[in-house]
């Protein structure tokens, strides 16, 4: 058991390691898509472009402390994933991204918890 408990672990560690750092470097090249996309309009006082720049490094930086120090990194993957899905059930625009998120949250705090166990 204690074999699986490290391998789900270690899975996890680096897909919520990984994948922000990835979906955050892409918030400055949009190559997987228009993050803009996703904000309402007049959601933010700024340039939406800039938004999704700062966005993105909070992306890259949660998914570093995921990699380095992963229970506080993991909860805080946990958190931003479910701020991004309320902020998206709340315009009601894009809910099955906000469930997806909200799936992806639960995943995070899993981790959070089993770094105890390891």
């Amino acid at each position: 058991m204690e074999t699986t408990v490290k391998n789900v672990f270690n899975l996890l560690k680096y897909a919520y390691g990984i994948v922000p750092i990835v979906a955050g470097l892409d918030k400055f090249t949009n190559l997987l898509t228009d993050w803009t996309q996703y904000l309402s309009e007049g959601m933010i006082p700024i340039d939406a472009g800039v938004f999704m720049m700062i966005v993105g490094v909070i992306e890259i930086v949660a998914g570093i402390l995921v990699l380095s120090k992963t229970k506080i990194g993991a909860l805080i993957v946990s958190l931003w994933l479910m701020l991004i899905a309320l902020t998206l059930l709340v315009s009601w625009n894009y809910v099955d991204v906000a469930v997806r998120d909200l799936m992806m949250a639960l995943g995070a705090y899993v981790l959070y918890k089993i770094s105890d166990h390891v």
